[in-house]
Order: structure tokens, then sequence, then C-alpha cells
């Protein structure tokens, strides 16, 4: 632990980092402000409109695409800079984080703080920040065309890497703070691996309740409407049947409703296997932290749908997955390793 602490505080700051990403992108998002710079410079773009006239030349911009031409054409300049502050923070936290990556591992690297396992485990954390930039890229220019909205298989991409980048690089952390190995119970392993696996499934459809605004339909829990515990439009908004799941509304929220209790029966079960088993302090503390989040988790993801996904509920569902994931992460590896 002493020798590889400042490299573990290195990568726990990326983590943080991250996770302040996801939640100004999760704000961004909520107030539409994700399409307001559609050009980018990354030296340039790191500096907001510093003057009337380049603030000017900004709203112009803007004013070429569909957002403004088909949604805000009743935008003032004022209306405009408030979307710009999200999207700009959310751009800028994106550098600071592919420098305080780059310039600490090169540090490490030529100091020599680094073995050969952990330099391998660095580069994959590079290539997923520099694909996760690639994507956020990616996911803007599809709003630029003839749609004023993003592509919601682009937002789940953008989004599902931000959130593996986060559980790799606290992954990578685990591994240097508690480097001995014990003897692991792999049933109880394998079905945290599912239970993780499932999660990751979760937050992509969450995404995609995100992208196509599935969360201000069907606002009634536990039943889709009134008396039902299926709405019909699960069936028939899109053809064929199967493309409802993923690209109908009501298909994608119906998805990520029922999803969520699968994710919870998987986290009792988890509990239940190991609640008689003699457990490190850690496993018992990853556990209890999994129950604890995923009840949290649940209530939250019923409140921000009754109440019709008002912004700051919104952001703490968002939240409250980040913190399950950071869990399931931290519990995988203390019955892995």
């Amino acid at each position: 632990m002493k020798k590889n602490r400042y490299v573990i505080y290195w990568l726990l700051t990326g983590c943080a980092l991250i996770f302040i990403m996801v939640v100004v992108g999760g704000i961004t998002r909520l107030t539409h402000s994700g399409l307001s710079i559609s050009d980018y410079n990354l030296i340039s773009g790191t500096l907001p409109p510093m003057n009337q006239q380049e603030w000017q030349e900004a709203f112009d911009l803007y004013k070429q695409y569909p957002e403004y031409q088909k949604l805000n054409y009743h935008f003032t300049l004022e209306d405009f800079k408030s979307i710009y502050f999200w999207e700009w923070l959310h751009r800028v936290i994106g550098r600071f984080i592919g420098v305080v990556f780059i310039l600490p591992f090169l540090f490490f690297l030529l100091t020599k703080r680094l073995d050969r396992s952990t330099i391998k485990k660095c580069l994959i954390l590079l290539f997923l920040g520099g694909f996760q930039g690639f994507l956020g890229w990616y996911m803007v220019k599809s709003g630029l065309v003839d749609r004023p909205d993003v592509s919601h298989y682009r937002l789940a991409a953008h989004l599902t890497t931000a959130f593996l980048t986060f559980a790799y690089s606290l992954w990578v952390a685990l591994d240097l703070r508690y480097p001995t190995k014990m003897e692991i119970q792999k049933s109880i392993r394998n079905l945290v691996r599912v239970a993780l696996a499932v999660l990751v499934i979760q937050i992509i459809w969450g995404a995609f309740v995100a992208g196509l605004d599935a969360g201000f339909i069907h606002n009634h829990w536990p039943l889709m409407s009134d008396g039902k515990l299926i709405h019909e439009t699960v069936y028939i908004e899109q053809q064929p049947f199967i493309k409802n799941l993923y690209e109908g509304k009501s298909g994608v929220q119906f998805v990520h409703r029922y999803l969520a209790y699968v994710v919870v029966a998987l986290v009792i079960g988890i509990w239940y296997r190991t609640k008689n088993l003699k457990l490190t302090q850690l496993q018992q503390k990853g556990v209890h932290g999994l129950l604890a989040l995923v009840g949290i988790q649940f209530l939250l993801g019923v409140l921000t749908l009754i109440l019709a996904v008002p912004l700051w509920l919104g952001i703490l569902h968002q939240v409250g997955a980040f913190f399950l994931l950071a869990a399931m992460t931290f519990t995988l590896h203390r019955f892995s390793k």
C-alpha cells in the first residue's frame, strides 16, 4: 500500500472526476443543453466566449442547426447562455480529466512507480478515456443533422463508457490497495458477476430512457397505467415487435422498469447466499452496502418516474446508479481477489 499510495490517490482522483463529469453530463442532458456547442475545438474551445461579439457569433452558429430552428427559435441570447454553460462545463471537465490522467501517468512511468501489469491496465484506461471523448463528439454530431436530439444509442454508448471507465479505474486502484490474493468462493463470485452484468444492461436501458425521453410517459407505479401491468403501446409502437424493446418509448421504459426488479432480486440473492458464510470485514461491507444502495436506487427510480423526472431527482437517480456500480465493483473485487 505504502509503495503505491500516490498511484492509488491518482486513480481515485480520476474516479471522483469521472463522477463529477457524469453528474454534470446528467444536468446537461436534463436541461437540454447538449447541442448548444455545435463545433469542437480542443484548445480554443476550453474558454467560453469572452465578449459580446463572441457570444453573438456562438449564438449565430447555434441558429444554423435543428435544435434552434425546430425547438428553440424563441431563444434570446440570454437563454442561449444558460444552456451553453452546462455543455461548456461538461467539455472542460473532460479535458481536465485527460490532463489529470496523462501527466501523472507519464510521471509515474518515468519514475518507475508502475509495474508491468499496472502499466497495461493504465493503457486500457487511457484508451477508454480517449474513446469516451470520441463518443461524446459522435453523440453530439447525431443531433446536428435532421432531428434536434441526439441518438439514444450514442447517448447510451457515451454514458456506459463513462461508467465502465470509472469502474475499471476503481478496480485498478483496488488491485494496488489489496495486492494479497486469498482463497475465493467461486459460486459467490460468479453470482456477483451476473449481478454486475445485469446492472450494466440496466444502465444502458436507463440511457435509452433518457435519450428517448421515455421517463415522461406512464408515470404510474407499480402498474404502467391505471389498472395495467403492461401498457398496450409496449406491443404496437414499433414494428417488428422486438424493436419496441430498444426503440419504442413504452417498450424501453418497460424493460428499464422490470429489469430493476431483477437487479434487486440478484442483490438480495447475494445477501442471502452470504449471510451464513464466514466473510471478511470488507466482504461484509460490500454486501451490506449493495443491499442498502439497491434499495435507495429503487426508491429513487420510483419517485423519478411518478414525479415525471424533475431535474433534481433525475440527477439523484443517475448518482444512485453510479454508487451502486461502485459498490458492485468493490464487492466483486473482494470476492475475486
